[in-house]
């Protein structure tokens, strides 16, 4: 009797064990709350360090330097974080603009609106609060007007992921649609503003690897070892024009297309919204643009951020009366009062003044009481604020760590305001969920 000859292409046992075990991993790490904890912890653990006996250890690994310098990449660990690996998260960003504008909320003008509008108000308000309180501070300190304008994605969405169960999807919907926006005007602020000394040369070759990238991608083409020295290079020379080399990500992010390739006349996915930020969701079905952004929001979430956070966050306080030293400071003050009071006050106004035009309104499940909720959520300004602040200052400048101070102790209170607030709204849309259910039960045993 012959035996079978086992197929070396057959998956084993133990290939199947594996598979669904890296699978659950997967599904844990893409949830939202994974990452605001790991966001939070690196940020801990850097104020931590940055305070105790291992401080001298933690700036010197900070401002250890590595890389060619012929490519001007002879940086700092603390830059190599906030230029190389926060351009994933940005690319990331740029997938969601991208699958936003093309197939999600923006692509229709009257439902975006709405967030858009909100967004620009947060933007705009605590920008301005910033500069009335820093009027009289001379020297550089209104350069750092923007700091309070963002909103952390990561840390918003994982907080109403923690404490909003049982809130509308809708005021979910207007949080990421109004965060995304958010990021777009940062992006624009950062290329506008925080960009000196512009190369032309190094960006106009910076445009011949990100076509090729694009051409790529609209192919269908998504090998490792063709897509990622494309997009290597793309960020070399766009750090080398003298922009920030995050933006690279963005416009990398933007040449991924939406939906599949043809075939045979059909898509091969399709065009519904997405957000990587979405929590647990797979990518059968969707476009490129999903699956990249579905494929990269881990590396994001779980290394890019929380590195970023770790050299970014530790300031050293100097005790409790450097804190209060620094928490004392117009700048510091200018950043708390934008993102605590500046975000709310802003997204509710605009949010307000669009909803009285004809034609504009809230979403039916939503209440009022509910956006104020999500504004304060949205004075979270974490990752996009300390960017901004180390675009503002420089290392050399004491205003530097009093910023740090200023952005830690805003988004906490931020969110804190809008955990608490939010937590409130779960509890009564719990209530009201639970009544409903115990109607349609006596309804149903009626007949």
């Amino acid at each position: 009797m012959s035996s079978a000859v086992p197929n070396p292409t057959d998956p084993t046992p133990s290939t199947l064990t594996a598979r669904p075990a890296r699978e659950r991993l997967a599904r844990v790490l893409k949830h939202d709350a994974v990452g605001g904890i790991l966001l939070l912890a690196a940020t801990a653990a850097a104020l931590i360090i940055a305070n105790s006996p291992a401080a001298d250890w933690y700036e010197t690994v900070r401002s250890t330097k590595f890389g060619p310098e012929a490519l001007k990449l002879n940086l700092s660990a603390s830059s190599w974080a906030s230029d190389g690996l926060l351009a994933i998260f940005f690319f990331v960003v740029g997938l969601e603009l991208k699958e936003e504008f093309v197939a999600g909320k923006l692509r229709n003008p009257k439902t975006a609106a709405v967030p858009v509008a909100a967004a620009v108000g947060g933007v705009a308000i605590p920008s301005l609060l910033y500069v009335l309180v820093n009027l009289n501070s001379g020297g550089s300190a209104l350069s750092g007007w923007a700091i309070p304008a963002a909103t952390d994605i990561a840390f918003a969405v994982a907080i109403i992921a923690m404490v909003g169960k049982f809130l509308p999807p809708s005021l979910r919907t207007f949080l990421l649609t109004l965060a995304v926006v958010d990021d777009l005007l940062a992006i624009a602020i950062i290329a506008i503003f925080y960009t000196d000394d512009l190369s032309w040369l190094p960006l106009g070759l910076a445009l011949l690897p990100l076509l090729a990238f694009a051409v790529a991608v609209q192919r269908g083409i998504h090998a490792w070892w063709l897509l990622f020295p494309l997009a290597f290079a793309t960020w070399t020379l766009v750090h080398a024009a003298g922009i920030h080399a995050t933006i690279a990500g963005v416009l990398l992010g933007f040449m991924v297309p939406v939906a599949a390739k043809r075939h045979g006349g059909r898509r091969t996915g399709d065009q519904r919204g997405f957000h990587a930020h979405d929590g647990i969701h797979g990518t059968e079905g969707h476009g490129p643009a999903a699956q990249f952004a579905d494929k990269w929001s881990i590396p994001s979430a779980v290394i890019a951020v929380p590195i970023f956070a770790f050299f970014a966050a530790g300031v050293n306080v100097g005790g409790l009366s450097g804190l209060a030293e620094s928490l004392g400071s117009p700048v510091a003050l200018g950043i708390m009062l934008g993102l605590v009071v500046g975000k709310p006050l802003g997204i509710t106004l605009a949010t307000f003044l669009i909803t009285r035009v004809r034609g504009f309104s809230l979403d039916r499940t939503m209440q009022w009481v509910d956006v104020v909720g999500v504004s304060c959520l949205a004075g979270v300004g974490f990752t996009v604020s300390l960017l901004i602040g180390d675009l503002s200052f420089g290392a050399d400048d004491p205003r530097a760590q009093v910023v740090k101070v200023g952005v830690l102790f805003g988004s906490l209170l931020a969110a804190l305001l809008g955990a608490v607030w939010l937590s409130v709204r779960n509890r009564h849309y719990r209530i009201l969920a639970a009544h409903v259910d115990a109607g349609t039960r006596t309804t149903a045993a009626q007949d």
